[in-house]
């Protein structure tokens, strides 16, 4: 059973979403709708056979009503104007926007939850790497206090994300409580400049009063878990445990299908779209 989708932007993340929608067999990529007829976005899409569309979103639709779901991939603003036209035509969204209008989905977390919403928010890059494991303690023992460090390459923080690191801090400390259970969050971004670029990494402290062993085994598990849909995510070193407070410390590196290596923070939200794609598909997919 494969789900008919289409991917809205042709910037980076929207041809990243390219070349990982197009080989998943649950996925049946349409194409891809854009502003910039000229982009590289939409010419590798027209190179792969797929679909390329430069006359806006209500122009993509006519032309293919039969249309599942969409990636929107484009920006805050634009989602605003894209979601009821896609709401009012029956057509799912999973946005990677900072749009926040409808719930937001960590797959590890709540995947399953929010699979009757016509529009679902993959809250930041931030929150994806860093909301599972904080979740996994909270189920094991209760976690008073979270925050977490999220430190990527300046190269790979496009201006979208520069203009909206605030956003981004508030997004991501509201996701380590109201998705990861922690009592309290704080959320910190870094642009690093070094070159070559550094990969994503990720420092997350959790006041907690669980054992050593405990919190070890429960943060091994949570990253596996994550790492069975994002490769490049994994522990950069043992979690530290002393005088109630767990330390963890979890890199991402990019698959490398369109974005360098070193943009593991926006690999790891295409990752997480196309998981939560792969699970409407198990559920909504007729064809």
């Amino acid at each position: 059973m494969t789900l008919r989708v289409a991917i809205l932007g042709s910037g980076n993340i929207g041809t990243d979403l390219l070349y990982k929608v197009a080989r998943n067999p649950a996925l049946a990529l349409v194409g891809m709708a854009g502003i910039d007829p000229v982009s590289e976005g939409l010419a590798r899409a027209r190179a792969r056979g797929f679909a390329a569309g430069a006359d806006g979103v209500e122009r993509f639709l006519d032309d293919h009503p039969d249309l599942d779901l969409v990636f929107d991939a484009t920006s805050a603003h634009a989602h605003a104007e894209h979601a009821p036209v896609l709401a009012a035509r029956g057509v799912r969204c999973i946005d990677l926007t900072p749009a926040a209008l409808g719930p937001a989905v960590v797959p590890d977390v709540n995947l399953d939850e929010h699979l009757d919403a016509p529009d679902v928010n993959l809250v930041t890059c931030g929150a994806q790497a860093t909301v599972p494991v904080v979740a996994a303690l909270s189920a094991a023992g209760r976690v008073g206090y979270a925050e977490v460090v999220s430190t990527v390459a300046s190269r790979s923080a496009g201006p979208g994300t520069r203009s909206n690191i605030d956003e981004f801090t508030v997004a991501t400390a509201r996701s380590l409580e109201t998705l990861g259970g922690a009592a309290e969050g704080k959320a910190i971004i870094i642009l690093n400049p070094a070159e070559p670029p550094i990969t994503m990494r990720n420092t997350i402290y959790a006041e907690t009063a669980l054992d050593e062993a405990t919190a070890t085994s429960t943060v091994a598990e949570a990253v596996e878990r994550v790492a069975a849909y994002v490769p490049g995510y994994h522990l950069a070193a043992e979690p530290l445990v002393a005088d109630g407070l767990v330390t963890v410390f979890v890199g991402v590196e990019g698959a490398g299908d369109y974005l360098p290596a070193y943009a593991g923070n926006l690999d790891i939200m295409t990752s997480a779209a196309v998981r939560v794609a792969e699970r409407y598909a198990e559920r909504f997919a007729t064809t």
